[in-house]
């Protein structure tokens, strides 16, 4: 591919085409094929707006444990013609698309390594024209949605329009609660400029500040304007929105949205090391251990995620670290299927330049190689046992689960020295030009 293709034009027309095709593809596959090319979500969410649209709660359909307002923003799929049963495919896709967009401009700008347009666009072309990215929107995952949401969220932050990044914030969780870890990094990404404050120095005859007011101070040093005005509004915003739903939807509106999710159990395409668990809990319920597993399996999770990976290193790269946390949050989570895969590839194009993946070929050769390898050795198995009806639970699925863990795990682990190693080579650039301007001085 020469270097003439990537301008503006032609990538995005090019992602725009290649959705189209999988949405045309999609309507004959449905129409000819026992095996539907729509996801079985897609069917969820078209159900659940119709019933809106028939002045019905949504959780009047089955297994919908999401917000109504994704229900609303589907209603004209319940309107009649197949074009009108698509909306919602369209809408994820021209979301994939808007959020390519959105990685652009990020690329493009001081704050996000001021690329030529030419090699940014190399590296939105990791988002758009993905194959898997381009089917799980067309198939009818609401993925799509989400990813634009999370990356003008990202794109608000570098940006410093905090009371937009805040409200985007607390929509983004409502919708699907997952990005509520990116609060603890946008919070601490969020510190007073180093030059904003000017450095007072301290007469010998002053005294030396106490204890108790050094913590006082550090205290009100963290709360600066920034981080009152992201958690003001983001919580204004999850709370405005929830309140709505719940005095319009009441209980079924917060078992379904949020406390389904603390102790669900599903176990069928999950490439998650608790699947196996999960199909013994869910098949003889009242043989397992009263200790809940997958009650507490968020607990490793939540830990690395929302709270070591951004205290370690939001200061240093904040997109790479959203990356490491949400690469985090899939591996470890209790359900892991390929449409959380879109949650991290996101950020991909962000990190990739300047990662050891790339620097080192076949380091990044060897991790694609065992990362799809691993998904493929739990595929087949799980192949044998759903359309060949053969016992795979042990060793199988369990052993083909762990060791997609173990690659997840290495991966992230090169992730993160990657982003620790970048933000330690910028602060010794950083003083060096420090060091450099004063000695002109």
């Amino acid at each position: 591919m020469s270097s003439s293709y990537f301008t503006p034009t032609r990538v995005f027309s090019s992602a725009i085409a290649l959705r189209v095709i999988f949405l045309l593809y999609g309507l004959l596959q449905d129409a000819y094929s026992p095996f539907k090319y729509t996801d079985i979500d897609y069917m969820v969410f078209t159900d659940a707006a119709r019933y809106v649209s028939q002045g019905l709660s949504p959780y009047e359909r089955e297994t919908y444990r999401y917000t109504p307002l994704l229900a609303w923003i589907l209603l004209p799929t319940s309107w009649p013609g197949t074009f009108w049963f698509s909306f919602g495919k369209l809408l994820f896709a021209i979301s994939d698309v808007v959020a390519g967009w959105f990685i652009l401009v990020i690329l493009r700008a001081p704050e996000g390594g001021a690329m030529t347009t030419e090699r940014a666009l190399k590296y939105v072309c990791i988002w758009l024209l993905n194959p898997m990215v381009a089917t799980i929107s067309t198939r009818g995952s609401s993925e799509g949605l989400l990813a634009v949401l999370i990356v003008a969220l990202l794109w608000a932050v570098i940006r410093r329009r905090i009371v937009l990044a805040g409200m985007l914030l607390g929509l983004s969780v409502h919708l699907k609660i997952y990005p509520f870890i990116y609060g603890a990094s946008i919070v601490w990404y969020l510190e007073s400029s180093p030059d904003s404050t000017p450095v007072q120095k301290r007469s010998p005859a002053t005294p030396e500040p106490t204890n108790q007011l050094l913590s006082i101070t550090t205290i009100l040093k963290f709360f600066n304007r920034s981080r009152i005005i992201l958690i003001i509004s983001s919580l204004l915003t999850f709370i405005s929105l929830n309140l709505l739903m719940y005095s319009i939807y009441s209980t079924p509106f917060l078992e379904h949205t949020f406390l389904y999710h603390l102790t669900r159990i599903d176990h069928r395409h999950n490439f998650s090391p608790y699947n196996t668990l999960l199909h013994l809990s869910s098949a003889a319920p009242d043989k397992v251990s009263s200790l809940k597993l997958e009650s507490l399996a968020f607990i490793p999770q939540i830990l690395i995620s929302a709270i070591l990976i951004p205290i370690a290193l939001s200061k240093k790269d904040l997109a790479g670290t959203m990356l490491a946390q949400t690469f985090a949050f899939v591996a470890f989570n209790k359900v892991c299927t390929s449409q959380y895969f879109l949650w991290y590839l996101i950020f991909l194009p962000f990190y990739l330049p300047h990662s050891s993946f790339l620097s080192s070929p076949r380091l990044g050769i060897l991790a694609l190689t065992l990362w799809v390898g691993a998904q493929a050795l739990w595929l087949h198995q799980a192949y044998r046992l759903e359309f060949l009806g053969i016992s795979t639970f042990v060793p199988g699925l369990f052993v083909s689960g762990l060791l997609f863990f173990v690659v997840n795990v290495w991966i992230l682990g090169i992730v993160i020295q990657d982003i620790g190693e970048r933000g330690s080579h910028a602060a010794k650039n950083k003083e060096d030009r420090v060091g450099s301007t004063k000695k002109r001085d």
